[in-house]
């Protein structure tokens, strides 16, 4: 069975290093591989939508976390410019 990503590259070769290197079995190889691109294909607006609903469940204001939202994105890896929050607050409320 191939193992590949949307964007058609074969994930095999990683999933048979982590087995070599770990004591994963296949399925469980395949699932961290799986959480790991699915960690770096969530685009920044998706995660400051995920994150805003986190901390306001939190019980955080929106001041805070709208900063704590910006000093996230600078330690996230994004194929996109740094966000103000003016920017953060018009992905969330539109």
């Amino acid at each position: 069975m191939a193992h590949t990503n949307p964007a058609g590259t074969n994930n095999r070769d990683l999933i048979e290093h982590l087995m070599r290197q770990t004591s994963m079995t296949s399925a469980m190889a395949e699932n961290i591989v799986s959480e790991v691109l699915a960690y770096y294909r969530e685009t920044p607006e998706s995660f400051v939508r995920r994150r805003h609903l986190e901390l306001r469940q939190q019980g955080l204001s929106n001041s805070a976390i709208y900063t704590a939202i910006k000093q996230e994105l600078d330690l996230r890896v994004f194929a996109t410019e740094p966000h103000s929050e003016r920017q953060i607050r018009r992905i969330i409320y539109g």
